[in-house]
Order: structure tokens, then sequence, then C-alpha cells
């Protein structure tokens, strides 16, 4: 129970500290959330999420960037107007535009299907800094490690304890690298408010592939990371992949980690981050964290 009142107030205390903005788009509101103050950042979580995928990011983060985290089209409390990754983009495009400027150079930050759309967005506005953890659209090769269980039925029916069951198992078998009993309430919470409020349906889109021809039009730094556990990925085989096709660009490999990597490693992911987003030059640091 200390756990759960611990995850609610966290949570609490993010929503209070935040600064909203709601944008009006030919697409709908689309919600954004921001943080601190500096050189902006910008944080897309993935497709069955929110802005809280970056619940263990944002207060470190924000402790040198402005940073700014968006519900993306159809999650959480920002609009669905329209279908289909144009339509998002679009929305997402003229919403970024609004809240740091048209011109404002920035960072860009996605996980998971996020870490798609931001290729898409750094393919057609200046992007400084590109980030891509647990990113898809890779096209290789992904290693299920169980079949999801359906929970809508339980939702329906108001059955919490199924509903927690299901969010559980879901949980270890696709974003984390523990078992279901050791999940914690924090993640859990998350999860669950996040699945039952994701109306855009991203999965087709995500292993429709396009993100390497993506990078490969881009000029700017890119930071790649997987956790080593990733079951949407095989990091042993796509990392050195990544590694040759992009030699200059970083590719890290998070041991102890499954595909929410910056929940799981969010101390490390943090470090790594501050440290290579300040770094005036681009280094060759690949490795295993």
């Amino acid at each position: 129970m200390n756990d759960l009142l611990q995850a609610h107030g966290l949570i609490d205390d993010l929503e209070r500290r935040a600064r909203v903005e709601r944008v009006k788009t030919e697409r709908g509101v689309i919600t954004w959330r921001a943080f601190g103050t500096g050189q902006p950042l910008v944080l897309l979580h993935g497709g069955h999420g929110s802005w809280l995928h970056w619940v263990g990011n944002v207060d470190a983060l924000a402790t040198q960037h402005t940073v700014w985290v968006p519900n993306m089209p159809g999650y959480g409390d920002s609009d669905l107007h329209g279908e289909g990754l144009p339509d998002l983009l679009e929305a997402m495009l003229g919403s970024l535009n609004v809240v740091i400027g048209s011109h404002t150079l920035f960072d860009l930050v996605g996980f998971s299907f996020g870490g798609l759309v931001a290729a898409h967005l750094a393919a057609r506005r200046p992007v400084r800094r590109l980030v891509l953890l647990g990113s898809a659209g890779h096209g290789t090769r992904r290693r299920p490690n169980g079949e999801l269980v359906q929970w809508r039925e339980a939702y329906r029916k108001g059955d919490a304890p199924a509903l927690d069951s299901a969010m559980r198992h879901n949980l270890a078998v696709h974003m984390l690298s523990m078992p279901a009993e050791q999940v914690d309430p924090l993640a859990l919470r998350l999860h669950t408010d996040a699945c039952v409020h994701t109306r855009f349906r991203s999965k087709d889109v995500a292993l429709k592939g396009g993100l390497l021809e993506l990078l490969a039009q881009r000029q700017a730094p890119t930071f790649m990371a997987w956790g080593e556990h990733d079951v949407t990925a095989d990091p042993a085989t796509l990392a050195p992949k990544l590694r040759t096709m992009f030699p200059r660009n970083p590719v890290h490999v998070l041991k102890d980690a499954g595909h929410w990597v910056q929940y799981e490693r969010a101390d490390t992911i943090n470090a790594l981050l501050l440290e290579w987003l300040r770094e005036p030059s681009l280094r060759d640091d690949s490795s295993t964290t």
C-alpha cells in the first residue's frame, strides 16, 4: 500500500509542477507539459504510452534543459482527429512549432513508436541532436517473449484484479525485464492508465519499418540505445548493424533492461543523455553499459 501511495504521489507531484500548454491544431488539441529551463529537449512516448513514460527522466533532464513532453495525438489528453501516421505527424509538427518556435533548434528523444515519430519529425525540420531509445521501425528481427493478455473485457467489467493481472503480465512480457510478480506499482499504474487512454493504433505503422532509411537522410548526430532484453528487437545483431551503417553515431546496449529502458535504467539513461547532449562534438562511444 505504501508503494502504491508513493506512486500516486509521484505522479500527482509531476502533474502539479508541469507547465501545461494545450495547442489547437487542424487535427485537434495537443497537450504538452514543460519542466525546467535551458536548451529545448522534446521527449516522445511509446505506442501504448503517455508523457509519463518519462516519469524517471523528466526531473534529471530538466536540470539542464527545458523539457517538453507531449501526449501525442490519440494518447492521454490529446485529441485524435484523423487517422494514420501522416495526420499524427502533421499535428505533432504544428504543435511543436507553437510551443518551441518554428525556427528554434532543439534536441529530440523518442522511445519505441515515439522513436519512429522522432525520426520522421527530424526529417522534416532541423533537430540539433536525435536520440532513439528502443526505437520502432528498424525492420529487423523481434523476439516475442510470450502472448499478450487481452485486458479490455476486464476493464469494461470493472474487474480490477483481472485488469491488474493482465497488465502485470503484459509489462513482464513486452516492456520490462522482470517477472510479473516483481512489477512495481508505479509501472503498473502508468501502463494501465496509458493503455486505457490510447486511441491511436501504432503497431502496424511501427512494423512497416522505415527507420533506417530516415536515419540515412540525416546529418545531425544520433544516439541510439536498447535494453539487452528488449523483445521488440535483437540488440545483439541490430547494434553492430547500426554501428556499421552509421559509424559516427553511438549505439548502446544496456544490461539488465527490457524495452522500457529509460524506466528500468533511468539513472544510466539520464547520465548518458545529459553528457551526450552537452557534448559539442560527436564521439564514437558505442558500448554495452
